[in-house]
């Protein structure tokens, strides 16, 4: 297959590209060689590309900022996907899309979890633009799959993972948010669940994907410690006490990210779980 992937500097996109590279065409761009931004600009070179799938991995993800930077954002985020969008269905070409949990109101009872049909009600600028994506894809083509997906962390660049791991080694005690609920989502198991998808060849729609199971962030990062044998007090707080030790202003952060896997287990996708999903992403970081 030819596939165009586009933030290839990102960290989702390097996981993409090592997954597909074998026995694929693949054409990588970042922002340089292609700004989804500009309809025409993503119109000729997906024209000319002419690609089967298009993976679009571009996206303004800094949550905080993105309050102070709405058309920025809403550009990136809105406006880029809805461009590829409407090149990717001139040519017949399908996109892949990564969406977020924002997109909901975080406020769902945690008895529950989000299915892909409820309400969307975006509270945070980058929920809003985030939406404006996903309405951009759905209004302009059909053969789509958007893949909402939450708490990511990777190899290479910055995230929680090493964070709490650098600062657990590093302190005595550590205060963490313990009431904020979702599934941390390791971005070479979300970038199986795109490869599964397309070569199961699901039907075409929108689908959560993230690990398995649900945790909060107190409860994670202890065991982001104790996988590692490292000795550190982790103390639950709430999210105002945090804010308020801190010292800090935030965008609104959604209590329950709890997105349900369902669908996408209906289809026979392999989601695993959110633990195991961490003991193989410090193994293959300790390599």
């Amino acid at each position: 297959m030819k596939i165009l992937i586009t933030g290839a500097n990102g960290m989702l996109a390097k996981e993409v590209k090592e997954k597909f590279a074998k026995g694929n065409e693949l054409t990588l761009t970042d922002v340089t060689e292609l700004d989804i931004t500009n309809e025409k600009a993503v119109y000729d070179f997906v024209n000319k590309l002419r690609p089967d799938y298009i993976i679009n991995c571009a996206a303004f993800t800094a949550v905080d900022k993105a309050e102070e930077c709405y058309e920025l954002a809403d550009k990136i985020n809105g406006d880029g996907p809805t461009n590829l969008a409407k090149a990717a269905k001139a040519v017949g070409s399908k996109l892949v899309h990564i969406s977020t949990d924002y997109v909901f109101g975080g406020d769902l009872e945690l008895s529950k979890d989000y299915k892909e049909y409820d309400e969307k009600s975006p509270v945070t600028v980058y929920g809003k633009t985030k939406l404006h994506g996903e309405e951009g894809i759905e209004e302009n083509m059909e053969e789509y799959y958007i893949f909402r997906t939450a708490w990511l962390y990777g190899i290479g660049g910055n995230n929680f993972v090493k964070t709490m791991t650098k600062l657990g080694t590093d302190k005595d005690e550590l205060n963490v948010v313990a009431d904020q609920h979702g599934s941390p989502t390791y971005a070479k198991d979300l970038t199986e669940i795109i490869y599964q998808a397309i070569e199961k060849k699901i039907p075409y729609g929108v689908y959560h994907a993230t690990n398995e199971g649900y945790t909060t962030w107190y409860e994670f990062t202890k065991e982001i410690l104790n996988q590692q044998g490292i000795e550190c007090k982790v103390n639950p707080v709430t999210t105002e006490e945090y804010i308020e030790m801190m010292k800090i202003t935030q965008a609104k952060r959604p209590f329950n990210s709890q997105l349900s896997k369902n669908k996408l287990v209906e289809q026979g996708i392999k989601v695993p779980e959110w633990k195991d999903g961490l003991r193989r992403y410090l193994e293959e970081v300790c390599q």
